[in-house]
């Protein structure tokens, strides 16, 4: 009797170590797709924090589809931080369409600190492109 009641016990417990083990396992793969859509969505974010990290992240993702969307917020973002941001994750990507937006912010661009960060940046890609020749 004794010994039924330590086999009952012992294969609950193997059962419930089989079944944790089995729930571990379970955890859905996340894409690149996913990540940069997700990246691309905290772009448009209200929070300052999460543009401004989410836009960094693009840059060193070298995401492709982020190129519009940082474009977006050079232009018109209401924070010259997250502006500042875009255009770095533009320089990273190396789009000629982003290093067009960055050296268009040079000169329109309300905030002197983005015109000064901009300028850098092109000046940079620049002298980068020169030396590849």
């Amino acid at each position: 009797m004794r010994l039924n009641y330590i086999t009952l016990i012992l294969l609950f417990l193997w059962a419930t170590l089989a079944y944790s083990q089995d729930s571990v396992n379970v955890i859905p793969k996340t894409t690149t797709g996913d990540i940069d859509l997700n990246y691309l969505n905290g772009v448009k974010s209200d929070n300052l924090g999460l543009r401004a990290s989410s836009a960094y992240y693009l840059g060193e993702r070298k995401s492709e589809k982020a190129v519009i969307p940082l474009m977006e917020v050079l232009r018109s973002d209401t924070s010259s931080a997250a502006r500042i941001m875009a255009a770095l994750s533009l320089y990273k990507i190396g789009n000629e369409r982003g290093i067009f937006a960055i050296k268009q912010a040079i000169q329109f661009d309300a905030d002197e600190q983005v015109k000064k960060m901009c300028s850098i940046l092109y000046q940079m890609y620049s002298v980068e492109k020169e030396k590849n020749k």
